[in-house]
């Protein structure tokens, strides 16, 4: 067998074949996980955005306070347990906010931030070097949807001014005193207030259930909680203490939503497949494809030349018989003929004309007679030869022959 040379050297091969399965692996993660080179800064109010009015200062305080905390991309985990987060954006659906937050009354507590502020894209005019997510704050509005959440007939919301705040052991100042949102009339609301104001209105408050129901705390001024609320020391311990009070001091993961700020991300069979415990199939499938490419690389280059089933040419073509006559052991077959070919082949050096048989052995003996040859004749060791029947008596009759032969054609 052969194997011609590969027009490829073996690692370069593996390299490239390295590098593509890494690039597609990387490729199949991040549609998996929506990394689609879109960037969560985008200003908006949620709670990984940097801005004022964003909620990033509010998750790392609480990361750093020693609490669980995730975000959530799909909306199908609104429900699991633990304290949910909500901030919802000012063009929110109030009925689907309503139905999530009734839903989850014996799934776990929920925290309900309100939005107020109208935020803008920072412009060029203005002299700051401003980083991707950070917006400049245009004005202040309550919610439009803000009565589908059913807290109560007659419960009002307004922004005015206020000197300052109030509650769970803490009193500060707000940002921007001036644009204080606050709960100023609470109807027939059973919300018990949290936080108020200077004029005593509500800047966040509770609403307990009997029985086994988790509370909802809603904070209706968001400076309390966003970024630009957490700028203050005081307002960041208040912030803590409300969570405490929202998850009844019990230490409970904390999840903030990002599905209402317009950031969630849809499942599908990639999502599936990098997400336990489907992960542990995905990594056994591309164990496996390893391993096979490893095996294509073991038979990296040209194929081996097969060899012919039958080797050809006199000399094979005579051990192939000789192999069948001893495997069928018909060793009788083979005196006959091979008296036959020395006798012609001498006869043939001699220009003997006799024709076969007797009468070619008896010239050939004639011509031994001649040359003073002292040995048994050609005749008697064909005689043997024909009648010989084990493998010895063969051997010895023809190799007699063979030296009669070398006698008389030098």
């Amino acid at each position: 067998m052969s194997r011609a040379k590969g027009p490829f050297r073996p690692g370069a091969v593996a390299l490239v074949l390295l590098v593509g399965a890494a690039s597609f692996l990387l490729l199949l993660y991040a549609m998996a996980h929506g990394l689609d080179g879109s960037s969560e800064r985008d200003g908006r109010a949620h709670a990984k955005s940097p801005g004022l009015d964003g909620y990033s200062g509010f998750v790392n305080l609480l990361e750093n306070s020693g609490h669980a905390v995730s975000l959530n991309f799909s909306e199908g985990n609104l429900d699991d347990y633990g304290l949910l987060v909500l901030t919802p954006r000012f063009d929110a659906d109030g009925e689907e906010l309503a139905e999530i937050i009734e839903r989850r009354r014996y799934t776990g507590p929920t925290m309900l931030v309100l939005p107020k502020w109208i935020a803008m894209p920072i412009p060029d005019s203005v002299p700051v070097e401003a980083e991707p997510g950070w917006v400049l704050l245009a004005h202040a509005m309550p919610p439009p949807w803000f009565d589908a959440l059913d807290i109560g007939e007659g419960a009002e919301l307004a922004i005015g001014e206020t000197g300052g705040f109030s509650g769970l052991g803490y009193e500060g100042t707000l940002p921007d005193g001036t644009n204080a949102m606050a709960l100023v009339e609470t109807g027939d609301s059973t919300i018990e207030p949290l936080v108020v104001d200077s004029e005593g209105d509500m800047l966040a408050g509770a609403l307990y259930a009997d029985g086994d129901a988790w509370p909802l705390v809603i904070v209706f001024e968001p400076d309390l909680v966003n970024n630009w609320g957490m700028a203050d020391e005081t307002r960041a311990r208040l912030a803590d203490a409300l969570v405490h009070e929202a998850s009844e001091d019990a230490d409970l993961d904390i999840t903030f939503d990002m599905t209402l700020p317009g950031l969630a991300k849809t499942q599908n069979l990639l999502t599936l497949a990098f997400t336990p415990p489907f992960l542990a199939a995905t990594l056994c499938l591309i164990l496996a494809a390893l391993l096979v490419a490893w095996r294509a690389f073991q038979r990296f280059g040209p194929p081996f030349a097969e060899a012919s089933a039958m080797a050809q040419g006199k000399r094979q073509l005579a051990m192939n018989g000789a192999a069948l006559l001893a495997r069928l052991k018909r060793w009788h077959l083979l005196g006959a003929p091979y008296a036959a070919l020395v006798a012609r082949r001498i006869a043939s050096r001699l220009s003997l004309r006799e024709p076969e048989g007797e009468a070619r052995e008896r010239a050939i003996d004639n011509a031994l007679t001649r040359t003073d040859y002292q040995g048994e004749s050609f005749g008697h060791w064909a005689n043997l030869l024909r009648q010989a029947r084990k493998p010895a008596d063969i051997l010895r009759a023809s190799r007699a022959l063979r030296s009669i032969e070398r006698t008389l054609t030098p």
